[in-house]
């Protein structure tokens, strides 16, 4: 069977795909779950990976601020752990930075490790104050978070 793997901003038919992958996460107290709601208003900052038609990776990229943007809700099925796929799905996400002319891109994670390969650095929680003041602050974590802030200056 020949494996076609394609990487490719969401469509509306993703939706459920990409809930079922992100909240499997979530149930296992790895990442934070998202509603269909939540998943709809941010459809356009969603890229994925789709393999031989099903979606196997997603990560979003979300303005907080001028020049400030925060990779979210990056996941990869765990049977397609470590070809490469997260990290392609970085790479376009810092690409889209880029282009939209935003400097700085951070994430809250439990796979720091993950990050620092992928050229972020640690930093304080502290020094992302639009992100804490925005969204943080309404988080059920909030404000006992035990995800570590990782960044990276493009």
């Amino acid at each position: 069977m020949v494996i076609i793997m394609i990487y490719r901003k969401a469509r509306m038919t993703d939706i459920g795909s990409i809930q079922a992958l992100i909240n499997d996460y979530a149930e296992k107290g790895l990442m934070l779950p998202r509603s269909l709601n939540v998943l709809y208003e941010s459809l356009l900052e969603l890229t994925v990976a789709e393999e031989n038609g099903q979606i196997i990776g997603v990560a979003g990229l979300h303005i907080i601020w001028e020049n400030l943007a925060e990779v979210r809700s990056l996941a990869v099925a765990e049977k397609n752990l470590g070809q490469g796929i997260g990290r392609t799905l970085i790479k376009m996400l810092l690409e889209q930075a880029k282009e939209l002319g935003i400097n700085k891109v951070f994430a809250l994670t439990y796979k720091q490790k993950f990050f620092l390969n992928c050229g972020f650095f640690t930093v304080s929680k502290d020094d992302l104050p639009h992100k804490v003041w925005k969204e943080c602050i309404n988080c059920p974590k909030f404000p006992n978070c035990d995800e570590v802030a990782v960044a990276i200056n493009l």
